[in-house]
């Protein structure tokens, strides 16, 4: 899972660029990266770290152009990230600037097709694979002076030979002007929206916060069945692809990665955070448990625990103090990283739950250690009960489309048989209780139009095992 943002515009972008991408660090703290274009030549800065490390503020004047891309890194692929695996990526023949966010689930293919090629894949980042695809297209048609039309019939052969997941957006010159590309894979699972300034600047971005700071009014999502030319000051162009498949976007993105305020296909994701908080209430309700009060783990389930609360007609409560400078310990590197973190990040409030029935809410549970820890903590608090509430299913099966999950043997759920794994959870983690949302609830509230692979095991874009196999020895750097 990365983030970023794409710009075009009269003048420089590349304090525009860094400013919006602040917005999206939640979704990458590994690495960064901000490249512009200047109609003669491409400028790149990247590196390890959050942004202000990545890219700092003095380099600014030297990122000269009026288009440009930046990002933020969450690896999927490989153990450790170094400054090469940071995005954008750029070619020289010809000059393109990209960057992605997702997963590509045919690497191995793809590196041993381009090399035979005489493309050589240099990172560990599946980014790279795409931009080359796309620089062997165009120079398929012609070696300079590319126009729309090549670059339609690029993008279609990337999608073609590109499986996965992806929202891509590049820079390059096409028509003879400098041009914002962008498109999404056909099933549109990553996200990506973009929009226009009143003053014709053009931005495309993971979520449409990056455009709200820019005061940039949300224009779409970015298609599945087209690709994007943006420029400044003209209307969009959309030149049609393959024939649309179906929508599938990542509900994890509801559950987990995007922020409240970003609005996606379904709508802001707080209200879909909300329905769903609303729904576990029902089913929770059903078990016949009940709380004195409702308790969120900070920062993303406090939507869906006000639901609950809301719901159940029992008060919603404060009860940790969240280190605002902490990160997401989810995206850590490593275990030993995820429980420093935690230890970091949340500092319980011992009034909320000495002598209480406590209903506390979480978004999800994936290799279960934070949780276990959290409720270790409590328990010293002394808490009359301590339920457990997720918002989201049982995370069962590995994720190939751009979520830290590539194996099954990280899934704490995957180990207890489906039929009683609440109950054999909750004992496991320490609690009274453990709820999760289920599948046909999730459904309920977000449709059946949704990839919740991880939740359900249908995949839909095929993954062999050779892929998958891949796929987890890139995350265990071997």
């Amino acid at each position: 899972m990365c983030g970023f943002v794409g710009m075009v515009a009269k003048d420089g972008v590349a304090a525009s660029l860094l400013l919006a991408l602040q917005t999206i660090q939640h979704r990458g703290q590994d690495a960064a990266g901000a490249g512009t274009f200047d109609d003669r030549r491409v400028h790149l800065i990247k590196g390890l770290g959050m942004i202000p490390q990545a890219v700092p503020p003095a380099t600014l004047p030297t990122l000269m152009g009026n288009a440009g891309i930046a990002h933020v890194r969450y690896p999927t692929a490989g153990a450790h990230s170094t400054a090469e695996d940071a995005q954008p990526f750029r070619t020289r023949q010809p000059g393109i600037l990209l960057a992605h966010n997702g997963n590509v689930t045919n690497v191995g293919e793809l590196t041993a097709w381009l090399r035979a090629e005489g493309y050589v894949v240099l990172s560990q980042c599946d980014a790279e694979p795409i931009l080359l695809t796309f620089a062997w297209a165009l120079n398929r048609h012609r070696a300079a002076g590319h126009t729309a039309e090549d670059v339609r019939a690029a993008v279609v052969e990337v999608q073609q030979r590109v499986r996965g997941a992806y929202s891509v957006v590049a820079v390059l010159e096409v028509d003879g002007q400098a041009t914002l590309v962008a498109f999404r894979d056909p099933h549109g699972i990553r996200p990506g929206v973009y929009g226009q300034a009143e003053d014709g600047a053009w931005m495309a971005a993971s979520e449409s916060v990056a455009l709200d700071v820019m005061a940039i009014e949300k224009t779409d999502d970015l298609p599945r069945d087209a690709v994007l030319l943006l420029r400044e000051g003209q209307p969009e162009l959309r030149l049609p692809l393959q024939p649309a498949r179906p929508a599938r976007p990542c509900v994890f993105e509801r559950v987990y990665f995007a922020r409240p305020d970003s609005v996606m296909e379904d709508g802001r994701v707080n209200r879909s955070r909300w329905r769903m908080g609303r729904q576990l209430a029902l089913e929770w309700q059903e078990r016949g448990f009940q709380a004195d009060l409702v308790v969120a783990v900070p920062d993303t389930s406090r939507p869906a625990a006000q639901a609950m609360a809301e719901e159940l007609g029992i008060p919603s409560r404060e009860g940790f103090i969240k280190n605002r400078y902490s990160g997401r310990t989810f995206i850590m590197p490593d275990q030993r990283s995820r429980e420093a973190a935690l230890r970091l990040k949340l500092n319980p409030i011992r009034e909320m739950f000495e002598g209480k029935r406590v209903l506390l809410v979480d978004d999800s549970i994936v290799r279960g250690t934070t949780m276990r820890r959290i409720v270790q903590m409590l328990r010293g608090l002394h808490p009359t009960e301590l339920h457990i509430a997720i918002f989201s299913p049982a995370v069962r099966h590995p994720c190939f489309y751009g979520i830290d999950m590539p194996s099954a043997d990280e899934l704490v759920a995957a180990e207890f048989d489906e039929a009683n794994q609440q109950d054999a959870l909750a004992r496991w983690i320490g609690a009274d209780s453990l709820t999760f949302l289920s599948v046909a609830g999730l459904k309920e509230v977000a449709g059946d139009r949704i990839c919740a692979a991880c939740f359900d095991g249908d995949y839909i874009v095929p993954v062999s095992d050779t892929e998958k196999e891949g796929i987890r020895a890139e995350r265990r750097g071997a």
